[in-house]
């Protein structure tokens, strides 16, 4: 009886031990939370965003070669992609897109929807639609009725002036799409937002990898 006894301490003790390693091993890899500029007088909010090809090693030596979202704070470009904004508040989104063209599989994400207006700007021209065929990636909250298709750089035409970004983070002065628009939060909660351009290489239907796997295409937008 008493060797029983020890034994199923011994095991409750290692599986207590697994759990807990697992346990922090998930909470460590959780995305940090970024707190994006909020101007309270005006209601409003800014959110800078940098889309690429490859997240590059210097932010990222796990997947380097993963496509993926940034999100500026501070003047610096974080990896990560779960921010929080203020309820009912002016959201203003700035997008740098350096990925080359991917395609939509459905032709109706190329139209804009949900923001204000129901338009984009596009490299300073305002419009509500883009050629499917060209998008590289796509911004979207689905529970907010947002969907924003980002046009994709040419990569070919990018390398012959060898300004083609190959890894981030990327610069201004290499070859890239502004996109930016606006939209209203509501009520406070967690807000699930993602591309929806299949851009994981490699993985069946390219929906594997930077798709499914928080913080590359895809986060929470975590309004309070």
């Amino acid at each position: 009886m008493g060797k029983r006894i020890t034994w199923t301490t011994v095991l409750l003790v290692i599986v207590c031990a697994l759990v807990a390693l697992y346990i922090n091993s998930y909470t460590s890899a959780w995305p940090k939370v970024i707190t994006v500029t909020n101007v309270p007088a005006t209601r409003t909010a800014n959110l800078e965003l940098q889309t690429v090809g490859a997240v590059g090693e210097k932010l990222d030596q796990k997947n380097p070669d993963w496509v993926s979202y940034l999100v500026r704070s501070h003047g610096e470009w974080v990896h990560t992609t779960i921010w929080q904004v203020p309820a009912h508040t002016l959201i203003h989104v700035t997008i740098y897109q350096y990925d080359s063209e991917s395609g939509l599989r459905n032709p109706y994400l190329g139209q804009v929807q949900g923001t204000i207006g129901g338009v984009m700007t596009l490299n300073g021209k305002v419009v509500n639609q883009i050629n499917p065929d060209s998008a590289a990636h796509s911004f979207a909250i689905p529970s907010m009725g947002v969907f924003v298709p980002l046009e994709g750089v040419n990569e070919e035409e990018a390398e012959k002036k060898h300004d083609f970004c190959e890894e981030a983070p990327c610069e201004l002065s290499q070859a890239h799409n502004t996109i930016s628009f606006s939209f209203r939060t509501g009520a406070p909660g967690h807000y699930r937002w993602q591309c929806f351009v299949p851009c994981g290489a490699g993985y069946t239907f390219g929906n594997g990898g930077p798709m499914s796997t928080l913080g590359y295409m895809g986060g929470f937008l975590y309004v309070v």
